[in-house]
């Protein structure tokens, strides 16, 4: 059995077949043929995902998930296997997370009986609304007796042949935020009869860079992006509405709620001063994730400890975090990038692409887990 050659397989189809969140039927068609085929018991959760249980001889269960969705975007890899979906792509490696998880099954099937039982998550919508939030929101980790659980995600900001950990927080806890600026419009000519919604957005958003270079300890890391500021309808009319909307990252939640905090006084305050009305929408989306000291150590003094980079934690979010929040876990960020062939794009990129080297890194990786945790 040549796994590499059978996540290769896994890849070809499954990058040709990118589905939007939630929308992931052709995916989940794939995996559950699949797993059947690999005498898993597969269970459907989060709408469209996919849920595969061996039973060990302990109930004890060790979890691994992969993500499956893709994104809006045209490809641009020249891939000999492109996306058959037009203006949808893989392009996030989620296409690889699913055939190394298939190639881990694989390679488990073929072990008679297993020490611990081992529940695979293939978990929709990752990109966006936040999949593992409703796999968690089922009892899923419950039901099944999970005790850790493992996820990796494809990073060309590392060497191929390499993998990023760290202990603590890996990434930061994410929202987003839409302002609303009510005014009173009018002529150009007679802006001492209206309300400038624009004026006000103005300095809305210059106060906003205040929060974190006054608001927060220096030793302390946040942002607040404020991405799109849309209004006005003509040159000589004083705009009556204008709309603002950005995204809040921290690494504590203490950081994330001081920042949410100072943006509505600062929304208050100019209310006050201009007489104008200001609406403000707040939407929490991921947490951070946190990886278990416990589990870190583990990987530390093991046979992967030699491939390990230690990584500073990212302003990046992942959904991931939602699992960390049942059980213990750590998340892998595995190296992709390849100078010599051109690996080199980032995530999210029409161009991003990865070598076939990676399968069997990926595989190693969850293979030494096992190891670790007495799987088999």
């Amino acid at each position: 059995m040549d796994l590499n050659e059978i996540m290769k397989s896994h890849r070809r189809y499954l990058h040709q077949i990118p589905e939007l969140g939630f929308c992931e039927f052709k995916t989940s068609a794939y995996l559950k043929e699949q797993l059947l085929q690999l005498g898993y018991e597969v269970y459907p959760t989060a709408k469209t995902g996919l849920l595969a249980y061996r039973r060990g001889e302990s109930e004890t269960c060790i979890a691994f998930r992969a993500d499956m969705d893709g994104l809006s975007l045209t490809e641009e890899t020249q891939m000999e296997h492109p996306s058959i979906h037009e203006g949808q792509m893989h392009g996030c490696g989620h296409d690889g997370h699913m055939s190394i998880l298939l190639g881990f099954a694989t390679y488990l099937s073929t072990i008679n009986e297993l020490k611990k039982s081992v529940l695979l998550i293939f978990q929709p919508a990752e990109e966006g609304p936040g999949g593992a939030e409703v796999v968690v929101s089922e009892g899923v980790f419950t039901k099944y007796h999970v005790q850790y659980i493992f996820g990796l995600h494809l990073y060309p900001e590392i060497e191929e042949g390499k993998f990023g950990l760290r202990k603590g927080v890996m990434t930061a806890q994410t929202g987003e935020v839409d302002i609303k600026v009510q005014g009173r419009g009018g002529h150009g000519a007679l802006p001492h009869l209206s309300t400038d919604a624009l004026v006000i957005a103005s300095q809305l958003l210059m106060s906003y860079q205040t929060i974190v270079s006054r608001n927060l300890n220096p030793i302390s890391c946040g942002v607040l992006t404020i991405g799109t500021m849309d209004g006005g309808e003509r040159r000589n009319i004083i705009a009556e509405e204008v709309e603002l909307t950005g995204t809040i990252r921290a690494f504590s939640e203490e950081v994330y709620e001081t920042i949410k905090r100072r943006m509505v006084e600062i929304n208050q305050g100019l209310e006050s001063m201009f007489k104008a009305q200001i609406t403000t929408t707040f939407r929490d989306m991921y947490p951070c994730i946190v990886n278990d000291a416990h589990l870190v150590e583990l990987i530390k003094s093991s046979s992967l400890a030699s491939s390990m980079v230690e990584m500073d934690p990212m302003m990046i979010a992942e959904d991931f975090a939602y699992y960390q929040k049942e059980v213990p876990g750590l998340f892998f960020m595995l190296g992709t990038r390849n100078e010599e062939r051109g690996f080199t794009y980032p995530l999210h990129h029409s161009k991003f692409n990865f070598s076939d080297e990676v399968f069997m890194r990926g595989l190693k990786l969850y293979q030494e887990v096992g190891n670790l945790l007495k799987i088999y």
